[in-house]
């Protein structure tokens, strides 16, 4: 394992649309899976282990930057997990005192796009407290829908807020469920996100990996196998998109962004259908 923790997830990401044509896509694909708070204590002793293996906060062929999250803090104003901890504190989240885990894409020679990020806070006894589901959309528009007390294996809801796609109306709600569980021995993620408008089940998404440490063996892997991997991601939303412009699914302008940066999850009897 590398000294900082880190862990690299190989898998795949899935999309499903339902209506009103039928369309679907799968991918090959890897995330980051970062101790935040373990990597601010490492930096605090000014440990080499972040010079081992991923390179974050610096230039590399796989990096993590914390710039890239939240409201864009460097690590002078207190970095993606200080952001994270003030908007913990603003919902009355007092309780996420153990590690938090990000699984985010990483830039890759430089670049990334991040449809979602998840981070796990958990509590001192490592049960989960929250996850901040981070979404981009590709106007450079972020919101975050905030999951109090989840459990992996349970479904969480939260109204859909925040625009990502012109084929889809800022109507309805999310789905969000996690698992986590072995593989051959091995440790396996599963993010599952689906859309529910007025007329029942619209996308159907998930993104999943087998976790291994993000040590420079496993570096090289996902860099020779997913060249240009976050580049890629944009090449494929826009591609996607035309073939659904071609399918004359309606298409939808984009409202303006919520005011609240953040939305709380809902119980299933206040969420829309």
């Amino acid at each position: 394992m590398t000294t900082s923790g880190a862990l690299i997830g190989e898998g795949q990401v899935r999309h499903l649309r339902l209506r009103p044509v039928h369309h679907a896509f799968h991918y090959g694909a890897y995330f980051l899976m970062l101790p935040m708070r373990r990597i601010r204590l490492l930096r605090a002793q000014q440990s080499e282990a972040l010079n081992q293996g991923l390179a974050i906060n610096r230039a590399g062929l796989l990096s993590f930057h914390d710039v890239d999250h939240g409201d864009g803090r460097t690590l002078e104003q207190g970095g993606a997990l200080g952001w994270l901890e003030d908007v913990l504190q603003q919902e009355n989240i007092v309780d996420a005192q153990g590690e938090v885990w990000l699984q985010t894409f990483p830039r890759v020679f430089g670049y990334t796009f991040k449809p979602v990020s998840f981070w796990y806070c958990h509590r001192a006894d490592n049960s989960l407290a929250a996850i901040v589901a981070e979404v981009h959309n590709t106007f450079g528009e972020r919101h975050c829908y905030l999951l109090d007390a989840p459990h992996y294996g349970k479904t969480a809801y939260a109204s859909k807020a925040f625009h990502v796609s012109p084929f889809c109306e800022v109507t309805g709600s999310y789905q969000f469920r996690f698992m986590r569980t072995e593989l051959q021995g091995q440790e396996r993620l599963v993010a599952r996100v689906d859309h529910d408008d007025a007329q029942g089940a619209l996308i159907q998404t998930s993104l999943s990996g087998v976790l291994k440490p993000a040590d420079a063996k496993a570096i090289r892997r996902a860099l020779l196998k997913y060249p240009f991997f976050t580049l890629a991601v944009m090449v494929r939303i826009h591609w996607h998109a035309f073939l659904l412009w071609r399918k004359r699914v309606p298409f939808f302008s984009k409202p303006e962004a919520p005011a609240q940066f953040v939305t709380p999850a809902q119980t299933p009897s206040t969420t829309s259908s």
